[in-house]
Parts: C-alpha cells; sequence; structure tokens
C-alpha cells in the first residue's frame, strides 16, 4: 500500500501567533490561532479555523489580587452553522471613589448577573454573523 505524504498532513492542528500571520505585528504576539489543514494542493495547504486562545504570559499578567475573576463559557450557533464554543473572562475594577488600599471583590448574585450578561453579549454578537465576521471581531 502506498501512503500519499499529503494525507499526512490532512487533519493536523497546526498553532501559530497572531503576530505571525499578519506580517510581525508584535502587539498580537499574545492570540494564538489554530488552524486545522482542510486540504492540500500542490505545495499549498488550505486550512480552516479550529481555535483561538491566548498565551498563558498574558493570561497571568491579567490576573491580580484583590480583585474578582468571572469565566463564561457558551456554546454558539454561526449564521453559516459552525457552532463554536466561546470562553470569556471578566475582572472586577475599582471604582474611583475607591481607597487605593481596599479590594475590589463582587458578591455571588453580582458575579451571577455579570456571567449571565456575558453569556447574552457573547450569544447575541456571534448568532448574527457568520465563522470569517465573528473571526475578525475576535
Amino acid at each position: 500500500m502506498i501512503e500519499i505524504a499529503s494525507e499526512g498532513l490532512k487533519g493536523r492542528v497546526f498553532e501559530m501567533s497572531l503576530a505571525d500571520l499578519n506580517g510581525g505585528d508584535e502587539g498580537q504576539a499574545f492570540r494564538k490561532v489554530r488552524l486545522v489543514c482542510e486540504d492540500v494542493q500542490g505545495l499549498n495547504v488550505i486550512t480552516n479555523f479550529h481555535g483561538m486562545d491566548m498565551t498563558r504570559d498574558k493570561l497571568c499578567s491579567l490576573i491580580r489580587k484583590w480583585q474578582t475573576l468571572i469565566e463564561a463559557n457558551v456554546d454558539v450557533r454561526t449564521t453559516d452553522g459552525y457552532v463554536l464554543r466561546m470562553f470569556a473572562i471578566a475582572f472586577t475594577k475599582k471604582q474611583s471613589n475607591q481607597a487605593p488600599k481596599s479590594t475590589c471583590y463582587a458578591q455571588s448574585g453580582q458575579v451571577r448577573n455579570i456571567r449571565k450578561k456575558m453569556f447574552e453579549i457573547m450569544t447575541e454578537e456571534a448568532s448574527k454573523c457568520d465563522l470569517k465576521e465573528l473571526v475578525q471581531k475576535l
């Protein structure tokens, strides 16, 4: 049985930074994009969007003490039929009139309301556009 080299590439997932894809813009280097190989045509590889993530150092730089971290994830369907699982992260922020040494924690009811609003925003934004537009938004 003869094995074709292009068959070994199909289904393979490539992970690269958004800065590499956009020609070296280092302001976007913290975003990692995953692309899956759909087909091989000569020397060209046809890929499709497979996922997007943030680098660990960027996530760690966002997380600080004395604040509440709120995470939400939702499954959404785009207009072109793709089903995506979107994750979002939010943090509480000190008010302008708050003392500098005080904490800015959210109560559990506030966290529930914030997470509910995050669900609504993600569902609304993703359900009214196709995959290409959604990736551009992100």
